[in-house]
């Protein structure tokens, strides 16, 4: 599933293509995603791309008559290619561009969504009530120390709570909690500041090497580009069935919030 670095990797890998161009066909083929698409997102053509930005695991791309928000959900991806490029199965939306280029948008299990706001896309019902993004200053071990120090939940489900803070997805909440030593089955409560600074830092290292190594790629997601993304071959804990890359102990599996965890019980406690 396409998480915070992934849906940041496509945004970089867009944004230089689609800025300031100007819509003249948007191509609905399948309407029907996780919402249905508004007949309204017609209203954007001829419109100009002003703006685009990543909350969350949303892209935002901003027009002079409305704001277009994406949500990859499962398996979607984002590419450019020459308008004439027939495409490929399960491409839902394409959109035109007066330079000949198309943004196509695939999405086989159509989870993801096109949505359409003529207001501050931050505000949307969707959008505000998330927590701060990982990588920005909002988020640092005091506020999380704070969210934690009432919590009898299990710390990987609290740092994979979007209104806590958003984009630390399973993968990379187990390789923070690796990095940082800390068992994802202690409650919140149970950990000291200390260890919530170290844990910080790691989600901070862990989604900002993600993002410079384009993603994760296990099953569907692509960069822009078409390419996969490398930090799958980074990964020390997530998906290893074998045995731990630090003390050589066997990786443990098990499940948290219906998501599969894999942590180290040597390492991390």
């Amino acid at each position: 599933m396409p998480e915070l670095p992934e849906v940041e990797t496509t945004l970089r890998g867009l944004e230089p293509h689609c800025l300031n161009r100007s819509i003249i066909q948007i191509d609905i083929n399948q309407p029907k995603l996780r919402w249905p698409i508004p007949p309204q997102i017609q209203l954007l053509k001829n419109a100009r791309i002003t703006a685009m930005q990543r909350r969350a695991k949303y892209l935002i791309m901003s027009t002079d008559k409305g704001h277009m928000i994406w949500h990859l959900g499962m398996s979607g991806s984002m590419r450019l290619l020459p308008n004439q490029d027939p495409g490929v199965k399960h491409e839902h939306v394409k959109i035109t561009f007066e330079n000949k280029t198309s943004l196509r948008y695939r999405d086989p299990r159509r989870f993801g969504a096109l949505l359409l706001t003529h207001d501050d896309p931050l505000l949307h019902p969707l959008i505000s009530p998330l927590g701060p993004e990982p990588l920005s200053e909002d988020f640092h071990a005091d506020y999380l120390w704070q969210q934690c120090k009432n919590r009898k939940t299990a710390i990987k489900n609290v740092i994979m709570h979007s209104h806590i803070v958003v984009g630390v997805g399973n993968i990379y909440a187990c390789e923070s909690l690796f990095m940082s030593g800390i068992n994802p089955k202690t409650s919140a409560l149970r950990i000291s500041r200390k260890r919530i600074q170290a844990l910080v830092e790691a989600i901070k290292m862990v989604l900002q090497q993600a993002i410079e190594q384009g993603g994760t790629t296990l099953k569907d997601f692509t960069q822009s580009d078409g390419k996969p993304g490398y930090f799958t071959q980074s990964l020390k804990v997530y998906a290893n069935a074998q045995n731990c890359v630090q003390c050589g102990h066997a990786i443990k599996r098990i499940t948290q919030g219906q998501r599969t965890t894999y942590y180290c019980p040597s390492c991390q406690h």
